[in-house]
């Protein structure tokens, strides 16, 4: 009998799972997950629906779906699933397969991304996953170099079924970790402290100086590795905070602008409208009134 994995609500928010091919059964997630991992989720039938960074987003049969799992990420509807599959890939194996900009980009940014389900090549999905699965079950070091590979190849289709392609300057494909630049390490590693401490009052030279760099060149190193601003990533981040609290709390307005970051409810209001078109509690009522049909 297949055993299933579930969430566990007493896990330390960016504790790692790792290299991981699991069969998860579906569950509400009565809190986030967050890991510095990229996830890839994919089910056979069905749909799950998560709020990811204050989004509703539902992911479709037979459609390979991913995401940086450093952005919150909850369950919160689900139906006709039995089981479905995630994959986690450590945020740095990642960056080093030098996957297109525009894919990397938007991951960071907090979008998600996903390819139209298709029956032809879900049934090939499938069986991919299927083996993934076994292969890493199996704690074979020449099969994970397998998995790997086929994996960064997926990635790149998914990649180029999306994206308008374009030349970038990358590390060679097939580069051991040990020859990548270590640039994209500090670039990863900025990333990864902005998603930590977005709460609190970030500053770049303080980005910077975890990373021993100069600010000016930790900002232009970031904005060449991943196509947006560290200040871009900081706003993005607290606004799709204040976008889960609005729609899982009755918390006060201002109150939430504060703690997703924000140093006043002007700014908060003016981040929020210019990330997602519409004011905070105009927002707040959208989201409830859709949220009436789950």
């Amino acid at each position: 009998m297949r055993s299933y994995q579930h969430f566990d609500t007493g896990r330390p928010e960016f504790a790692p799972y790792g290299f991981t091919c699991e069969v998860w059964e579906p569950r509400r997630m009565p809190r986030p997950d967050r890991h510095d991992e990229i996830e890839i989720n994919f089910l056979d039938q069905g749909r799950l629906t998560y709020l990811i960074g204050g989004k509703r987003i539902t992911v479709e049969p037979q459609a390979v779906t991913l995401f940086w799992a450093a952005v919150p990420h909850q369950i919160i509807h689900f139906e006709d699933v039995t089981h479905y599959y995630v994959i986690t890939i450590p945020f740095g194996w990642f960056l080093r397969w030098g996957l297109p900009e525009s894919l990397q980009s938007q991951l960071i940014l907090g979008n998600v991304l996903s390819q139209q389900p298709d029956q032809t090549i879900g049934a090939f999905d499938k069986a991919l996953f299927e083996q993934w699965h076994q292969d890493l079950s199996a704690s074979d070091s020449e099969a994970q170099e397998i998995v790997l590979l086929e994996l960064k190849a997926r990635l790149m289709r998914l990649a180029r079924s999306f994206s308008r392609r374009r030349p970038h300057p990358v590390a060679p494909r097939d580069a051991s970790p040990s020859l990548v630049s270590p640039n994209i390490k500090k670039a990863e590693l900025m990333a990864n402290y902005i998603a930590r401490n977005f709460k609190t009052r970030l500053l770049i030279p303080e980005i910077a100086s975890s990373v021993q760099l100069h600010p000016d060149y930790a900002a232009t190193l970031f904005r060449k590795t991943f196509g947006t601003t560290l200040n871009t990533l900081i706003t993005r981040h607290r606004v799709a905070e204040a976008q889960r609290l609005l729609i899982t709390s009755d918390e006060q307005i201002v109150n939430i602008a504060l703690s997703s970051g924000f140093e006043s409810l002007s700014r908060f209001n003016r981040a929020f409208k210019e990330a997602t078109g519409t004011t905070p509690s105009r927002f707040r009522k959208q989201c409830r009134f859709s949220g009436k049909h789950h």
